[in-house]
């Protein structure tokens, strides 16, 4: 062998040379359609660990779909488009005047998550766990047609083994069932529950499939979203999975859902069509599934889906802007907040020109480093005016806000990056100052049963845990 071969110093510097090289690319390639928090995350690590920044980089850096998905979303746009004309001529579909100063937002909504407002509607809050369960149950128990599911967590339990039996009586009586469940958060539940699906006649895909072979993309890219169609004329969504309260130790979960009734269930009936077509390859066009839509109600609903297959991120610009042009009041009870820039100084800048700013988050949170990285920006946000209340009766997974007490905005995604950008998601936009008011009698019983911080008491806290917070937050955006 060569001499060469056995230089280490030559070695020594190739691989110096490399790393130095590796940092000096991913300058370029990082920050491209990124936001700067994450920019500067994924370029500090790789400037410490070129090596293991690289290598993870090159699993879950790039918060884009395989070509394959995104190809599915372009073939269903083209496919639905008919579809979506012939129910814009419908006599039953309106599109009402919410007036000027909340125009701006259902423009920005459909602009984002191409969808319309739409009135006609109904709207039942759900607060309670078990009564979301057992409004779908009879609800499922009632069907004609179709029942559609799609859920984050799918679990083997009994809260599940419920609804299970009540899609197992309905294909006995012809109704089509369809769950979809995703891969990672499902796991691995739903691999279980597959053949007793299939043999009840149910029809079950994962979402985001896992494994090597089965061309997912980026693994931690999820579907978080939370939706129930039901012949196509009642919806809902929330917060809640398909799983018991307790099924986390020592925890018991408390979630936040609606009820929708009204041509607004036939736009949460597209983004299960949707996430159905690009999994299966069955697109679901048939008249069936698109029923023409009957007014239950006088109440304005808008369905804002986002997700990493949207050029933007929904969820994020609409809610920036909807705390920008907030006069009176601001409330959010949110399980996972760690904003990003642009959301903090929203939320600061609100509270600084005199809007209460409200901000109800769990006592304890089930992601340890995540509620480190959480607790980081309360000092910054107490200061500038914002009331942060801890909520610890139970874990708070409702996620929810009222704007004005004109605009509530109820679904599945939380303010983190994870949900702006990773996530595919779904949230609806009430436009009625009625159902702000129940969701408001919620936030205000959060409110109760909480405790409300005080800056000087959270300076408090030892220094030690002041410096694991920080450097969580150097984290959040990676995580």
């Amino acid at each position: 062998m060569p001499a060469l071969f056995y230089d280490e110093k030559l070695w020594l510097n190739l691989f110096f040379a490399a790393e130095w090289a590796v940092r000096l690319a991913m300058i370029v390639v990082v920050p491209m359609r990124r936001s700067p928090e994450a920019a500067k995350g994924w370029l500090l690590l790789i400037f410490f660990e070129p090596t293991v920044g690289l290598i993870l980089y090159g699993l879950i850096g790039r918060p884009t779909l395989p070509q394959w998905r995104q190809q599915r979303h372009v073939e269903f746009e083209d496919l639905s488009r008919p579809i979506f004309e012939r129910l814009a001529q419908h006599p039953n579909i309106s599109r009402p005047d919410v007036g000027v100063e909340l125009r701006k937002a259902v423009t920005l909504a459909e602009n984002l998550g191409e969808l319309p407002i739409l009135g006609g509607n109904a709207i039942e809050v759900l607060a309670e766990y078990d009564q979301l369960v057992d409004r779908l149950i009879a609800d499922i128990g009632g069907a004609r047609d179709h029942v559609h599911l799609l859920f984050y967590i799918v679990a083997d339990d009994a809260t599940t083994g419920r609804v299970i039996e009540a899609l197992r009586d309905a294909v006995a009586r012809g109704v089509v069932c369809r769950i979809l469940a995703d891969s990672l958060g499902s796991r691995p539940d739903f691999e279980r529950l597959l053949p007793r699906l299939e043999a009840a006649g149910i029809l079950a895909e994962e979402t985001m499939r896992l494994g090597f072979f089965r061309r997912a993309g980026r693994l931690d890219l999820r579907n978080h979203r939370k939706i129930v169609v039901i012949d196509g004329r009642i919806a809902y969504t929330g917060s809640q999975n398909l799983v018991d309260a307790s099924f986390k130790s020592g925890l018991t979960y408390e979630d936040l859902n609606v009820r929708v009734t009204g041509p607004a269930a036939l736009e949460m009936q597209a983004v299960f069509a949707e996430d159905w077509y690009v999994e299966t390859g069955d697109f679901l066009g048939d008249p069936r599934y698109v029923p023409d839509p009957q007014v239950a109600g006088d109440i304005a609903v808008q369905t804002l889906p986002s997700g990493p297959g949207y050029p933007r991120e929904n969820n994020q610009r609409l809610i920036v802007s909807l705390i920008h042009a907030a006069n009176r009041r601001v409330f959010i009870t949110m399980p996972y907040l760690v904003p990003d820039d642009a959301l903090l100084q929203a939320l600061q800048t609100a509270a600084l020109r005199g809007v209460e700013v409200t901000l109800v988050v769990p006592l304890q949170i089930d992601q340890y480093v995540v509620g480190l990285g959480q607790r980081s920006y309360y000092d910054e946000l107490m200061e500038a005016g914002v009331r942060i209340c801890r909520y610890g009766k139970r874990f708070l997974h409702a996620k929810c806000l009222t704007i004005d007490d004109t605009i509530a905005w109820i679904g599945s995604s939380n303010l983190d990056i994870r949900s702006f950008a990773l996530n595919a998601e779904i949230v609806v936009l009430v436009y009625d100052a009625r159902v702000c008011a129940r969701v408001g009698e919620e936030q205000a019983r959060y409110l109760r049963d909480g405790e409300m911080l005080s800056l000087e008491t959270w300076r408090q806290r030892g220094r030690l845990v002041t410096v694991a917070e920080n450097l969580a937050r150097l984290l959040s955006p990676l995580l």
